[in-house]
């Protein structure tokens, strides 16, 4: 028997002549329409004249504009190369494309095929252990980077008869700490073995590879006085010029970089920029706040003293100084009458600046 469908509901031939229902054309077999209220199947009209993508404004729909064209690539930077050599000697290599101490002793030990922690520091411009020329958080776009590397190891037992060793203590930014001052007279310039550039391996044959300067220093400073300590030194390998050569760094001065260069700006966090060398007033600023470094810590770091003025940048108060400082720098623990001479030394700097300005600018 047939049925129809009708919306939900359907039909049967003697169900529709019961109701007296009429009857439905084109029934039987065939197609039948597709399921819905009424039967009725919704056309869909097709699109004419279509116009692409339009935009409503009020009532009227209007065409939006077109893409603008792509504008022009950027430029690329031009990368920087820097000229390198061992500093006891070897050929000159070429090397780019770092961005932190790290990564540029990295890239010399690719350039001369020698394991990265054979590299001790770097010095500019110089193949001597010239702590004046050290490089540190900064490097001319024009200088030249010789590598110093390990050279002989040797042990040397001290008797501390002083508070204070004598000795100022840096590293380079990948884990060695090494000398960087022998203050004259002192215990240590005593002993004629142990000379500015040795690097700080172990103290009573525990090795101190990874710490920070100043965690070097503390654990020289809380040293008894009249124990015997140990002390195990590398030193950097020397060419034929260097045999039996001892020096003394001067106290100020170190890795500055002549006005008006552009340098390299290496940091421990954050990519590498290039960068104006400081002004005569933050220079200044610099380097009384790496003399308070040695003074307080007995470490000498111008990259960490750059970093301490460039927080007290702007700031109006020891407070804010304070706080911008433990945000860059809290694994410090800076004392506070430590921060209270480093913020004077910052405004003195500024101050003689200022003199220097307006006696220039005076009438003769």
């Amino acid at each position: 028997m047939d049925s129809v469908v009708l919306g939900e509901r359907a039909w049967t031939d003697a169900e529709r002549k019961a109701y007296k229902l009429p009857a439905l054309s084109g029934a039987g077999p065939g197609p039948r329409r597709g399921p819905g209220r009424g039967g009725r199947v919704r056309r869909q009209h097709p699109e004419v004249g279509h116009r692409g993508p339009e935009r409503e404004t009020g009532s009227r729909v209007q065409p939006s504009a077109p893409p603008l064209p792509p504008g022009p690539p950027p430029c690329p930077r031009p990368k920087l190369v820097f000229h390198t050599q061992l500093a006891h000697g070897s050929p000159t290599a070429s090397i780019q494309g770092f961005t932190n101490v790290q990564e540029l002793y990295m890239k010399i030990a690719q350039a001369f095929d020698i394991p990265a922690s054979e590299i001790l520091f770097c010095t500019l411009n110089s193949h001597k252990v010239d702590m004046l020329r050290l490089l540190g958080g900064q490097i001319g776009l024009e200088d030249f980077i010789f590598a110093h590397v390990r050279g002989q190891t040797k042990e040397v037992e001290v008797t501390k008869t002083e508070d204070a060793l004598g000795l100022t203590i840096t590293d380079n930014g990948t884990g060695y700490a090494f000398i960087k001052r022998i203050k004259e007279g002192s215990t240590i310039d005593r002993l004629k073995t142990v000379c500015v550039g040795d690097h700080i391996e172990a103290l009573n044959e525990d090795s101190i590879v990874g710490c920070r300067h100043y965690e070097v220093a503390k654990k020289l400073k809380e040293l008894p006085r009249g124990v015997p300590f140990t002390l195990r030194l590398v030193e950097p390998k020397k060419a034929f010029d260097m045999i039996a050569q001892r020096t003394r760094a001067p106290k100020c001065g170190e890795g500055k970089v002549a006005n008006g260069r552009e340098t390299l700006r290496l940091r421990s966090m954050g990519g590498a920029t290039v960068q104006e060398v400081p002004d005569k007033s933050e220079e200044g600023a610099i380097t009384r706040v790496d003399d308070l470094l040695e003074s307080y810590m007995g470490i000498r770091d111008l990259e960490l003293a750059t970093t301490i003025v460039e927080a007290g940048r702007d700031k109006q108060s020891t407070e804010e100084f304070a706080q911008a400082l433990d945000s860059v720098l809290g694994d410090f623990s800076f004392p506070d009458v430590l921060l209270c001479d480093v913020w004077s030394a910052i405004g003195e700097a500024e101050r003689e600046e200022q003199a220097d300005t307006l006696a220039s600018a005076a009438p003769l």
